[in-house]
């Protein structure tokens, strides 16, 4: 066990870890954040992801003590005030999730990709989304509410 420090939605604050912990497994039971979730465990379907320093990164892997001295930002964080965030926003307006289990990695791929790059192209946008497998084909619903959300800028 090590004293690991993680600044996440905000908040800086110690735990007492395994320091090779993945990142995801103390989202979840140490801070109680559920948004990101276990997928695949290979960092290839992108339910984990999370924005770390803006970027976003899986977390079913990586150790925690990996994201020391960065920004980490989950899903539950978007929305402030009781306001969703404007993608968030697009995407409920399109209506682009079905299940909704790769939608944490569509939202945080998505506002990752506005942060870096306020006026993507479109191949942007697929490039940005494609590292989130979505097995119920929405994707077209995705990028559609993406460009919707860049418009409302």
């Amino acid at each position: 066990m090590k004293t690991v420090t993680l600044t996440v939605n905000g908040k800086k604050t110690k735990h007492e870890l395994d320091p090779k912990e993945p990142l995801l497994y103390v989202l979840r039971e140490e801070f109680k954040l559920s948004g990101a979730k276990y997928g695949c465990g290979l960092h290839q379907c992108g339910a984990c992801v999370v924005l770390v320093d803006n970027q976003a990164e899986p977390t079913c892997m990586n150790a925690c003590e990996s994201f020391e001295g960065k920004n980490i930002e989950t899903i539950e964080h978007l929305s402030q005030n009781n306001k969703l965030h404007a993608v968030q926003k697009a995407f409920f307006e399109a209506q682009a999730a079905q299940c909704g289990y790769c939608l944490n990695g569509m939202l945080i791929s998505a506002v990752a990709l506005l942060r870096n790059n306020p006026q993507p192209n479109k191949s942007q946008i697929k490039d940005a989304l494609q590292q989130v497998i979505c097995r119920c084909g929405t994707h077209p619903r995705f990028i559609k509410a993406v460009e919707n959300a860049i418009s409302q800028k």
